[in-house]
């Protein structure tokens, strides 16, 4: 017997009547041969973790631009905390953790420079919008791999779609991670914040620390802990409403203090900036272009805002800032 099948029998006999099995997929885009050896869900784990995109994510920012210090969060350590959390959910409720690990690592794959301000530069200025969850699963179905797309699951494809409020996944193991994403960033976010003295933790109203606890180590624990009791062997994933309500007083709090704060943010309208002035030069000078991406538009006849908003995306902060300097900034001149 396959290795592989071993492992699905396994999902079978041991996993949550809820869980999603690997042998009932739903499939890829393009069919292919299985592997001996992994389930589909793992495979896709595996493409993820080795795709170009992953790597860049270490170079972009979560929450804090360029900052000084060794310990903030990057994007790549926020996509690792948020597949901890949901991995250790996962296993605690017996489903699927290679789905959930699969839609953990790869649902910030779109997200551009500068985090936030730079989707919201891209958002006003490209015609066609612009979202980071839904580049993210344009990145796996298309750019990754020079335009062949990782061609993954579509379990794993609709749980990074909706992994944020505004979306719903069709597994449980989707709507974990859209659980661990959000437990995640309001977690490190404070951390961070609170090292860079943005606030501190007596700063948190009494009326959440009363439910959730007064450390961010508490609070993580508590958060995990009452999503794994509140959904133990129901067919849903869900907060005690005490614990979803004080979840939701945190993170107004965090957009407040944090996220909407002007000496936190008061590099974001430069980033911004940048990265509206690289989108007008690539629009007007498309022969820079990578190949890949020139080829996209002619043959798929794609927009060329699109495009465009592929390549810009894609870049790491450092990157889009040397490509800023190299466009826009005079150099000293030398015979």
């Amino acid at each position: 017997m396959l290795i592989r099948k071993k492992l699905e029998q396994w999902e079978k006999e041991y996993l949550s009547p809820y869980a999603s099995l690997s042998m009932n997929s739903k499939g890829r885009l393009r069919e292919e041969e299985q592997c001996d050896i992994r389930p589909v869900y793992q495979r896709d784990r595996d493409r993820i973790l080795h795709s170009k995109a992953f790597r860049r994510l270490k170079d972009k920012t979560q929450v804090f631009l360029t900052p000084e210090g060794d310990h903030y969060r990057t994007r790549l350590t926020h996509t690792l905390e948020v597949s901890q959390n949901a991995r250790t959910i996962a296993k605690a409720l017996r489903l699927n953790e290679d789905l959930v690990e699969a839609i953990a690592l790869g649902h910030d794959l779109g997200h551009t420079p500068f985090g936030h301000a730079g989707e919201r530069a891209l958002n006003r200025v490209c015609p066609y919008g612009f979202c980071h969850s839904d580049q993210s699963v344009r990145t796996v179905d298309i750019l990754e791999k020079s335009g062949q797309g990782l061609n993954l699951t579509e379990e794993v494809r609709d749980g990074i779609r909706n992994h944020q409020t505004k979306g719903m996944p069709s597994t449980l193991e989707g709507k974990i991670v859209r659980f661990s994403d959000k437990i995640a960033y309001i977690h490190h976010d404070m951390d961070d914040a609170v090292r860079g003295g943005i606030l501190q933790e007596a700063d948190v109203p009494k009326e959440i620390t009363e439910v959730i606890g007064v450390t961010t180590g508490e609070r993580l624990d508590h958060f995990i802990h009452d999503l794994v009791t509140t959904s133990y062997e129901r067919d849903d994933i869900m907060m005690s409403p005490p614990v979803a309500e004080a979840m939701g007083k945190l993170r107004k709090f965090m957009f407040e203090r944090v996220y909407q704060n002007d000496e936190a943010k008061s590099e974001e309208r430069k980033a911004e900036t940048l990265m509206e002035s690289l989108y007008e030069y690539y629009l007007r000078h498309l022969e820079l272009l990578p190949q890949y991406l020139l080829v996209r538009m002619e043959q798929e006849e794609e927009a060329a805002e699109i495009i465009v908003c592929d390549f810009i995306g894609a870049m790491t902060d450092r990157f889009a800032i040397a490509k800023y300097e190299e466009l826009f900034i005079p150099k000293s001149w030398h015979y």
